[in-house]
């Protein structure tokens, strides 16, 4: 999601229509389909969708695809129907997500809601209640983890499986069943607003990490999802990470193969190996104008009879609008309505406006019924997938104890340590010595504030970095905090991400901040600059009034200028970025000697700055994009083609960081990389081994990556592709051999006639800690 937050909890609430029988009634009309077949657990889901299908009007199945509210009663937490308290709790769902509502209150008021839907309606069908779960439970009061990206920099899908598995138990815990996310797009636009949503610009990184989420959301393969797990969305389907010009929405048309080898991986790895649950179609379009919700071709060609994906298909937020006023393709909602459903998109994600035309249309015979069916049963299919129907209800008390608990504050510690990426540490600055140090300035816009990152709520406990660096150096070591200068007019923290107007800051505001500032690093031993940019400056451009995605990526307001006034006082000086996007941190990279990025670290945020900063945490995060040194050089990202390298006027060649690219307190040496076999067949396979060493002095994470480059091809290729990677912890002085594995999948590509192969010839294999720093050995692949 989207363009506009989806705050609603109910999907397809067939059975509360206006012409809905009375409690009664329904209750009687329930009764008699007690037996029914798709009343029996025991049978397969396909059964049960086709008699519950047989049994519903073309209303009601309309209902189940169009969402939205409607009017009926709900039992009370008392045990007593009531239609004001029905309305009442529909009011409080299209809310709940933005008010401070208990977990075990949250799980009441869905339970109500549930228990209505199963004994008070014709056919007692009940309601998918979904949620966001970008990087945590979006609803006040749950866990908040590292933003996506940051995520990402941890290269351990081990960790992100964890991760999302505490996500889906504190959504199912309250009844949400279903979460939007994980998000698979590639971010290759760093303008972009929204590329700290995604996982990289790496479609083998976010394959992995993709997988890794699917399957703690799911549980696994299996249907129907337990107790403690929901269905999962990946989104946005496709193209969307890489728009023209950075501007959210915008055109992303490229050939077919681009869209393939780059674009499509992760989807069809999440399809195929995590059997993933639903997709959302992206707003933007592909091929050269053919906007993503009616695209036959890419929603039923690909997507369902190539890669074989037997969910639902969801629209975005607000989509199907748009094919009337933002794409202009339609000329009204029933034309919209058409077009979609036939290219295979089933659930309309708005108010029900464009799919709810279905049922005049099919009426007057301009839609089949029989498509109308198709999309419902995909609907109900998922109902039955999520365990709605055989397992309605939540515990209340349960969802009260476990969600924020401290096995889940822990855990967001964990991944926020994991997350945070040494960038530059000339001299050794850091770790810094609390023992040496008597005075410490902390300094910066972004320090006395919590920044989530799109898509959050407020966390039930949260740490700024500014509060974790007092608590971790004790009463013993003085802290002086000034904010130093502003990045923008936005309220501070993750709110600013809903403030429609944001303006820089009045320059004459500045230089005063700037001046207590220096002050301040000149009374310390050490400043720490806590910079970057907030949620205001990168976030979903989801109208011209609520704008996100930006023409630089520099350092915004006078945040360099503060930097050049406290590095003149000669005092040590660290900065750690808070930010959703790469930056252009130019000037900071040629003169702070220690840089660390956290991106949004989540709501142990500052804990996990304070452990790294002061050496309780060795850091071991990778970049999972690139560091352009311009926006000019946009794009920029790694595994470009080869004619995408000659550097420009003026300007040093190569990246300020590459990807891949993450320091450590203590040091690595790779060695001894082997192959298998030297030579193998088109169909073969190989073993790649490399030795990893801790060389330091103290334990630490080392990302091994290997890469893969083919010399001579029939069409050109990128210069490297990450084809393998694994994070290991190592002692001093301790060698772990690091194993991967080189398959046709891994080689192959398309051709020119879009067939995927894999052609015979030299491939070069690259194993190094980053994209840049690698050493390689030669493989033969033959036709014989």
């Amino acid at each position: 999601m989207n363009r506009r937050e989806f705050t609603r909890a109910l999907t397809g609430a067939g059975a509360l229509m206006a012409e809905l029988q009375t409690a009664q009634g329904a209750e009687q009309a329930n009764q008699s389909v007690a037996n029914a077949p798709y009343k029996n657990p025991k049978l397969p889901i396909p059964r049960r969708v086709a008699d519950l299908l047989s049994r519903m009007t073309l209303e009601e199945k309309v209902e189940q695809i169009s969402g939205g509210f409607h009017h009926g009663g709900v039992i009370d937490p008392t045990g007593k129907y009531n239609d004001q308290n029905y309305l009442n709790a529909l009011r409080q769902m299209r809310g709940i997500s933005t008010q401070i509502v208990p977990a075990h209150d949250r799980a009441v008021l869905r339970n109500a809601i549930q228990r209505y839907q199963i004994e008070k309606t014709r056919l007692g069908i009940p309601a998918l209640f979904i949620g966001e779960g970008l990087h945590g439970f979006m609803e006040n009061g749950s866990t908040s983890f590292p933003q996506a990206i940051g995520l990402a920099s941890t290269w351990d899908p081990d960790l992100i499986h964890q991760v999302f598995t505490v996500v889906a138990e504190e959504a199912s815990a309250v009844g949400v069943k279903q979460l939007f996310a994980p998000v698979v797009h590639i971010g290759r636009e760093p303008r972009w607003g929204r590329v700290g949503e995604s996982l990289g610009e790496d479609p083998y990184l976010i394959s992995r990490m993709g997988v890794a989420a699917v399957s703690a959301f799911q549980g696994g393969k299996a249907f129907p999802v337990s107790k403690h797990h929901t269905l999962a969305t990946l989104k946005h389907f496709v193209g969307y990470g890489q728009p023209e010009g950075g501007r959210n929405d915008a055109p992303r048309n490229c050939a077919e193969r681009v869209l393939r080898e780059a674009f499509f991986p992760a989807y069809k790895a999440c399809v195929q190996e995590g059997h993933v649950a639903s997709i959302m179609a992206a707003y933007n379009e592909i091929q050269g104008g053919v906007p993503c919700h009616i695209n036959h071709w890419l929603l039923t060609r690909v997507l369902r009879e190539e890669w074989g994906f037997d969910g639902y298909v969801t629209s975005d937020g607000g989509a199907l609008e748009m094919l009337v006023n933002f794409h202009h393709i339609a000329e009204d909602n029933a034309g919209a309505a058409r077009m979609a459903l036939a290219a295979g998109v089933d659930f309309d994600l708005s108010n029900g406006a464009v799919y709810k035309t279905l049922v005049d249309e099919v009426k007057a015979g301009r839609v089949a019924e029989k498509q109308v069916d198709g999309a419902a049963g995909k609907i109900l299919a998922a109902k039955f997938r999520a365990g709605v129907f055989d397992d309605p209800y939540v515990d209340p008390d349960y969802a009260q104890r476990i969600t924020s608990s401290k096995p889940h504050r822990d855990l967001a510690l964990k991944a926020a340590q994991k997350t945070i990426i040494l960038l530059k540490n000339e001299g050794n600055l850091l770790p810094l010595d609390v023992k040496k140090l008597k005075t410490i300035a902390v300094i910066g816009p972004n320090a006395s504030a919590v920044h989530l990152g799109a898509y959050s709520r407020q966390p039930a406990h949260e740490v700024s970095i500014l509060d974790g660096i007092r608590k971790r150096v004790g009463p013993g070591v003085k802290v002086l905090f000034e904010e130093g200068c502003d990045i923008s007019s936005a309220q501070q923290g993750w709110t600013a991400w809903y403030q429609n107007k944001v303006d820089l800051p009045d320059p004459a505001t500045q230089p005063a901040k700037i001046k207590a500032a220096t002050e301040a690093a000149r009374k310390a031993d050490v400043a720490i600059l806590i910079l970057g940019g907030n949620e205001s400056t990168c976030r979903e451009a989801w109208n011209d009034k609520h704008l996100g995605d930006r023409d630089s990526l520099d350092l915004l307001g006078a945040q360099n200028k503060l930097v050049k006034s406290v590095l003149a006082t000669g005092k040590p000086t660290v900065v750690f970025l808070i930010n959703g996007r790469p930056l252009s941190i130019n000037y900071v990279a040629e003169h702070v000697p220690a840089i660390l990025e956290g991106w949004y670290i989540g709501q142990e945020g500052g804990t996990a700055a304070a452990n790294v900063l002061f050496g309780d945490v060795n850091p071991g995060g990778k970049l999972p994009i690139t560091f352009p040194r311009a926006v000019g050089e946009v794009p920029d990202y790694y595994n470009h083609k080869p004619s995408l390298h000659r550097p420009y006027l003026f300007q040093k060649p190569g990246p300020l960081f590459p990807f891949g690219w993450g320091l450590s307190y203590t040091t690595f040496k790779f060695s001894n990389l082997k192959l298998s076999k030297p030579q193998i067949g088109l169909e073969g396979e190989a073993s790649v081994s490399v030795d990893v060493t801790n060389t330091g002095s103290r334990e630490g994470d080392e990302v091994a990556q290997m890469y893969i480059r083919d010399r001579v091809s029939s069409i050109t290729r990128p210069v490297k592709e990450l084809k393998g990677f694994e994070r290991v912890t190592l002692k001093p002085g301790e060698t772990k051999t690091v194993h991967f594995k080189l398959t046709p999948a891994e080689l192959g590509f398309y051709n020119i006639n879009m067939d995927w192969v894999v052609e015979s010839g030299m491939f070069d294999i690259m194993v190094g800690p980053n994209s840049a720093e690698t050493t390689s050995v030669p493989l033969q692949v033959t036709a014989a």
